[in-house]
């Protein structure tokens, strides 16, 4: 029996922190194999992730919800009988919904002997409010099915913003186990057996996966009943609302400004998500999206070397919302000194650090409304 634990988490919000921490100090010595499903053109985490020394089979060009189940259940089906694994650990991409995952693994697992272990969603604390206004259909979802809540940043931010991050989840998901001390002061193998040891486990994941194909049922139901009725008005914008950020900049952790005393309204420039134009899903009123209908990513491989100060200006101009809503962007470029510089940036916040040197430099950006020929000039030099 294989045991299958998803690791679900919105995007940038820890997932391949607390895997590697998991694989590191719980299953060193197990055999695990990682499952990725990366949402962007171009494979990033691979590359992060080489070092822990796991297979990784990268999966790129959509959501694991949708246009690759076929692919997902192929490739979980080669997984398991390539390295007859103890444990597979699968993280889904950041904008998928979890239930999607869960039931997308339910149906091949009817073939092979699997089961699902646990459900995990690591959350931001300190952007979790911010996400869920403007993008709640994808991030509450990740919360609503998960038997572990793991809540990340919870040192950068206040208690009250710490306590209200609690508040959302359990409004969300009143059954999970929430973990809210920072990961790096827990030792994996407690991770692991909170995770694991969530209560009536079994029962809550008979529940959610029951859930999902109800959801799912529903979907294409409602999907049928309008499939010819798309003609709709789609006056529906959702504001970025910047009330939530915490407007914590982390370079390479060296400081941090916490502005919680005097949040910016950013009045007079809210970013608008107008995610009905161009969506032929014919469900807004009943959030049934696919990330692929909301999302889009823009990424290139390159030769150019950069320095360190170009890439802090390139990140930190992605906050001026020029560009598009970005929710990530992360990559890893030569640097002109020979080394190799590599980022990663969520919304006001970023890290530049140095890296092992790849066969080509990569970038990555996701995000909504992307304006990509803006983007491609940021990037060039």
């Amino acid at each position: 029996m294989t045991k299958i634990d998803v690791v679900s988490g919105f995007l940038g919000a820890g997932k391949t922190t607390l895997i590697k921490k998991l694989l590191k100090e719980a299953l060193d010595g197990s055999k695990t194999v990682l499952i990725e499903n990366e949402f962007g053109e171009i494979g990033i985490d691979g590359g992060f992730l080489k070092d822990a020394g796991i297979e990784i089979k990268e999966m790129n060009s959509g959501c694991i919800c949708c246009s690759l189940v076929g692919d997902f259940g192929a490739s979980l089906k080669e997984v398991i009988s390539t390295y007859s694994p103890e444990r597979v650990l699968i993280e889904p991409s950041g904008v998928g919904k979890l239930s999607d995952v869960l039931r997308a693994v339910e149906n091949v697992a009817a073939d092979l002997d699997v089961q699902v272990n646990s459900a995990v969603a690591v959350v931001d604390a300190s952007k979790c409010k911010m996400y869920m206004k403007n993008f709640g259909e994808f991030f509450a979802n990740q919360i609503e099915y998960a038997g572990t809540i793991i809540l990340t940043r919870a040192d950068k931010v206040n208690q009250e913003k710490i306590n209200a991050a609690v508040e959302m989840v359990k409004e969300h998901n009143p059954k999970a186990a929430i973990i809210t001390t920072p990961l790096d002061q827990l030792d994996g193998k407690d991770v692991l057996q909170t995770i694991e040891g969530a209560d009536k486990l079994e029962d809550m994941l008979k529940e959610m996966l029951e859930r999902a194909h109800e959801e799912h049922e529903h979907h294409h139901h409602h999907d049928h009943d309008h499939e010819h009725h798309h003609d709709h008005d789609h006056d529906h914008d959702h504001h970025h609302d910047h009330d939530d950020h915490d407007h914590d900049h982390h370079h390479d952790h060296e400081h941090h400004h916490d502005h919680d005393e005097h949040d910016h309204d950013h009045e007079g420039h809210d970013h608008h998500h107008d995610h009905g134009e161009g969506c032929t899903c014919g469900c807004h009123d009943h959030d049934h999206h696919h990330a692929d209908e909301i999302f889009s990513s823009w990424g290139m491989e390159t030769p150019t070397a950069y320095t360190r100060e170009e890439i802090e200006h390139i990140l930190e101009e992605l906050d001026s919302g020029w560009y598009g809503d970005i929710l990530r962007a992360k990559g890893m470029v030569p640097a002109e000194d020979g080394t190799w510089i590599y980022y990663d940036y969520v919304p006001e916040e970023h890290e530049v650090r140095s890296g092992k040197p790849e066969v080509t430099g990569k970038i990555c950006v996701i995000g909504a409304n992307l304006r990509e020929e803006k983007l491609a000039e940021l990037f060039r030099k």
